[in-house]
């Protein structure tokens, strides 16, 4: 015959318990260390990005605010303008335009055929 599971997980919980007990029975007060007490908090990571997210936030409003007081709140007035003369036509300008000084150049001319089939030498 077969035991039944639940006799079988009472059995094996009862053996653990009481290998617990007895290996808690060997550790005593005098096995235990004596640590110092912790001397405050360090600047762990939480408290550096704390510190760090608080800067900024801090740096943002200094911006923000500046913005506000320094910037105006409309684009400054626009160049003065001359107003437009009156329509009607003007006269026209007396002054020639500047010619470049040197050789004048060729102007562009049509080449026949001919001109084109010729070889091109080259010149030193």
């Amino acid at each position: 015959m077969k035991p039944s599971t639940e006799d079988h997980r009472s059995a094996t919980e009862d053996r653990l318990r009481a290998a617990l007990v007895a290996r808690a029975a060997l550790v005593s007060y005098r096995d235990l260390r004596h640590d110092p007490p912790p001397q405050g908090r360090g600047w762990g990571a939480r408290r550096v990005r704390g510190l760090t997210l608080a800067v900024l936030g801090l740096a943002a409003a200094v911006v923000a605010v500046c913005l506000l007081v320094l910037l105006p709140g409309r684009p400054p007035d626009p160049a003065r303008i001359r107003p437009a003369g009156p329509p009607g036509i003007s006269a026209p300008q007396t002054s020639a335009p500047a010619r470049p000084a040197g050789p004048p150049a060729a102007s562009p001319s049509v080449l026949n055929q001919s001109v084109l089939d010729q070889p091109v030498l080259d010149q030193p």
